[in-house]
């Protein structure tokens, strides 16, 4: 499941935003500056829409801490600031795209879209590919060729979020806060219990080798 940060004060615009994207993924919200970039920093969204003129911190601010601590998830600015000079700014702080409001909104969907395919590479509409396994993220099917493996709920998120981050080392608590959420009632261990299931059942495709653990630290998907 492809996740969504909107960091924008006014709530009515920030629903509507919400409303317009719902279809892409899940999405949470922040209203101020230091609630957005608490949330940012956990790594867990694939997108992060941001206002410029926020309370607590601007959107300035939060975006060069971001890229500071090595953040990289995505941007897209969200703002009625529209000088040249404002654009230029934003995109030295880090920024991957920039749209002023008002926005159309056929436009803020494409503009996401474009961002999404290109971070997260993938390779048709709705569809992310690692080796001979294409998944699904419409249907939440994986599929190779044309034989679907029985990899479902958090399996085929945890499957996703991998090929998101190929190459990368991703912890045991990234994990469980990304697919299970700060709130969950479950414990750490899950995380274990879902990868061995995740493994035996790309065995028949080889590609459970391809999953590295790194003992007391977490697990990395080569690339591919």
């Amino acid at each position: 499941m492809i996740k969504l940060l909107i960091i924008e004060d006014e709530a009515t615009l920030s629903d509507n935003i919400k409303e317009i994207l719902t279809d892409l993924g899940e999405i949470t919200q922040a209203y101020d500056g230091e609630e957005g970039l608490f949330e940012a920093e956990s790594g867990m969204y694939d997108l992060i829409l941001l206002d410029l003129m926020l309370p607590e911190k601007n959107g300035y601010e939060v975006l060069a801490e971001l890229r500071a601590k090595n953040i990289h998830t995505p941007v897209l600015i969200l703002t009625a600031k529209d000088s040249l000079e404002d654009k230029v700014t934003g995109f030295q702080k880090g920024a991957d795209d920039y749209l002023t409001k008002p926005f159309y909104r056929e436009e803020l969907i494409m503009r996401v879209k474009a961002l999404l395919k290109r971070s997260l590479g993938l390779f048709a509409e709705n569809q992310l590919v690692y080796k001979q396994l294409t998944c699904n993220l419409a249907t939440k099917e994986v599929l190779v060729e044309d034989q679907v493996l029985p990899i479902q709920g958090k399996e085929f998120d945890l499957l996703v979020y991998f090929i998101q981050n190929k190459g990368v080392i991703l912890t045991k608590e990234q994990i469980f806060d990304r697919i299970w959420g700060f709130d969950s009632e479950t414990t750490l261990t899950v995380v274990e219990v879902y990868m061995s299931h995740l493994r035996k059942h790309l065995k028949p495709t080889e590609v459970d080798k391809c999953f590295k653990t790194l003992r007391n630290v977490g697990y990395i998907l080569q690339k591919d």
